[in-house]
């Protein structure tokens, strides 16, 4: 029994953690030969990403210098409207961010209030977003959209493996994604209603946390970072 514990106002809440995905190729275009070149400039010089590292880019300067920076918006937000999502994606935080991978992790400690909607801008680079508590993989190409619960657990690991590791990501290989991803109110009823999600289920817990946590049969619980199973522990 998962619980995600999230902070709603002044008082935590508590929810299920729901384990649906929605996902979809859009078609946005490609970024610039100047966007591009901007990107591997951040990635190499000062972000330095190593193998399983996710952070955060300049988004103000990409907006600057791409044009169909708005085209990518538009596409997202019509896919999120036609999923029943309303116009929950215009008023949502939005950021630019990088990956070489991820290792397996959830984001309920920080994000348990939200459901992250990302789209990614890289070409294939053969890897997938991988949730392995029900073994769905969508491959990572440009135009790659996905929305589901922080509390998920996830990784960005190489098609051709079943777990993380930092071999596959060798330093001569351009396994870098970039992408959007927007912080959807969970709150939000469409956004409730669209990952069916359970809300005020203090009886799974024995005791009400005062911090954002999810808790696996009551206690907090962990994602090994390389296989993604679940374990109970501090």
């Amino acid at each position: 029994m998962l619980t995600s514990v999230f902070a709603s106002g002044d008082a935590m809440r508590s929810r299920s953690v729901s384990d649906i995905v929605l996902s979809d190729v859009l078609d946005v275009p490609a970024p610039s030969a100047r966007v591009l070149a901007d990107w591997q400039r951040e990635t190499s010089t000062r972000l330095l990403l190593e193998p399983g590292d996710v952070e955060a880019m300049p988004l103000a300067r990409t907006q600057m210098r791409w044009p169909d920076y708005k085209r990518c918006v538009q596409a997202m937000s019509d896919w999120t409207r036609a999923r029943g999502l309303s116009d929950v994606l215009a008023s949502s935080d939005v950021a630019l961010m990088a990956c070489r991978g991820a290792r397996y992790h959830h984001d309920g400690a920080h994000y348990g209030g939200a459901a992250f909607c990302n789209l990614f801008l890289s070409e294939d680079r053969g890897l997938d977003l991988h949730f392995p508590s029900t073994g769905r993989r969508i491959p990572l190409v440009r135009g790659t959209a996905v929305i589901f619960d922080t509390g998920q657990p996830h990784g960005v690991i190489r098609r051709s493996g079943d777990r993380f590791s930092v071999a596959d990501f060798p330093p001569d290989q351009d396994l870098i994604q970039i992408f959007l991803t927007w912080e959807l109110p969970i709150e939000d009823a469409h956004v409730g209603r669209a990952l069916e999600v359970v809300f005020d289920i203090d009886g799974s817990t024995p005791l009400q946390p005062d911090e954002e946590q999810v808790l696996l049969n009551g206690a907090p619980a962990r994602v090994c970072p390389e296989s993604g199973r679940w374990y109970e522990g501090d």
